[in-house]
């Protein structure tokens, strides 16, 4: 296998399921959508994604080489889903509170 693709499979595979949870994140809620939840909904998704991409690198540079092969894209894979997911988990949490303060303020 070419080691640049042997790298960034983990990656590779997640690809679709990321995209996913970023439409989702990026589409809902519909309203209200500014310059400022633009803004703040792009810096999450680029977050998300350094997040995940670093922790694939983390987790393929510092799996045990004695447990096999295959063991490097299952850590890599955990830790880098476990990131994106946490950066989204946080930016929902924080986006949430902010556009119901934003509500109240409104009201």
């Amino acid at each position: 296998m070419n080691p640049q693709v042997e790298l960034n499979l983990a990656l590779i595979l997640f690809i679709p399921w990321f995209s996913i949870l970023a439409w989702l994140f990026w589409a809902y809620p519909r309203q209200p959508r500014g310059a400022a939840r633009t803004a703040f909904d792009s810096a999450t998704l680029a977050l998300a994604g350094a997040a995940a991409i670093w922790g694939m690198h983390w987790g393929m540079h510092n799996a045990d080489p004695n447990a096999g092969a295959i063991w490097k894209q299952v850590l890599a894979t955990s830790v880098a889903y476990g990131l994106f997911l946490a950066v989204m988990t946080a930016a929902l949490i924080a986006r949430w509170r902010w556009l119901r303060a934003r509500r109240a303020a409104a009201a």
